[in-house]
């Protein structure tokens, strides 16, 4: 069985993931492997909220060139979750 912290890798902490933290939906980087019912569980877990949607996208690697060489970034995974109007704040992006 895994962890919660082997599922949620970090919170995506950018422009438009802050504007949509108004709407009461946040951003977190996930496992590749993980799925909607594994993020949801995993995030209640963590911080104690109730969740009503989740919303994952594969983000594919970008090509990156160095001189003649070419290569990829590392492919990942996304999650989008919606909080229920009931649930508490993610207390991680007040401060933000």
């Amino acid at each position: 069985m895994r962890l919660s912290y082997d599922i949620i890798l970090k919170p995506v902490i950018t422009e438009r993931s802050m504007d949509e933290a108004s709407k009461r939906k946040y951003t977190f980087k996930v496992a590749r492997d993980a799925n909607k019912t594994e993020v949801k569980k995993a995030l209640e877990e963590i911080f104690g909220i109730t969740i009503d949607k989740v919303n994952i996208m594969n983000v594919k690697g970008k090509l990156k060139r160095m001189g003649k060489n070419v290569g990829r970034t590392a492919a990942s995974k996304k999650a989008i979750v919606t909080l229920s109007p009931k649930s508490k704040e993610i207390e991680f992006f007040q401060g933000l």
